[in-house]
């Protein structure tokens, strides 16, 4: 197995994870909007994005709350796969190659949107879930990384 977590890892970060996406619209919008405020750049990868400068317009916007649920539940999909590795590979490597071939985004991106996760779950739930959870975003974006080098990042 290409995972590197034990089984009650497993299942402290699942729990931690269950608590964030029972209000995966809302905490999907909250984590891009801080992500494009704190981060304006990554805006430039999303055209429809680019003009919204202010946080009530982003957070009314359809398109930013529907990339935020994108973004979860493909995050989610991934935890319920992360005892059964080929399943984790068939979801984050198609999920690696458009976004590096397709897309062309940079794949730090992918590290700050793993951060400012685990920053919300830390002021929402606390440092035990934040710390639960890390490992797994680490794992995501360790397997992202590989994927874009494959891809001749």
């Amino acid at each position: 197995s290409t995972m590197s977590l034990s089984e009650a890892e497993v299942q402290s970060a699942r729990g931690a994870w269950e608590k964030i996406y029972v209000d995966a619209k809302d905490n999907g919008t909250a984590v891009l909007i801080r992500m494009f405020t704190e981060h304006p750049d990554t805006k430039s990868y999303f055209t429809h994005f680019k003009g919204m400068d202010s946080v009530e317009e982003m957070k009314q916007s359809d398109q930013v709350r529907g990339h935020g649920k994108k973004v979860f539940s493909a995050i989610n999909d991934m935890v319920q796969h992360l005892d059964n590795s080929e399943a984790f590979l068939g979801i984050v490597i198609p999920l690696g190659k458009k976004h590096a071939t397709q897309l062309k985004i940079d794949p730090k991106n992918f590290r700050i949107i793993c951060d400012i996760i685990l920053q919300l779950m830390e002021e929402k739930f606390g440092r035990d879930s934040k710390a639960s959870f890390e490992k797994v975003t680490n794992e995501i974006c360790t397997h992202l990384n590989n994927i874009y080098k494959e891809e001749g990042w």
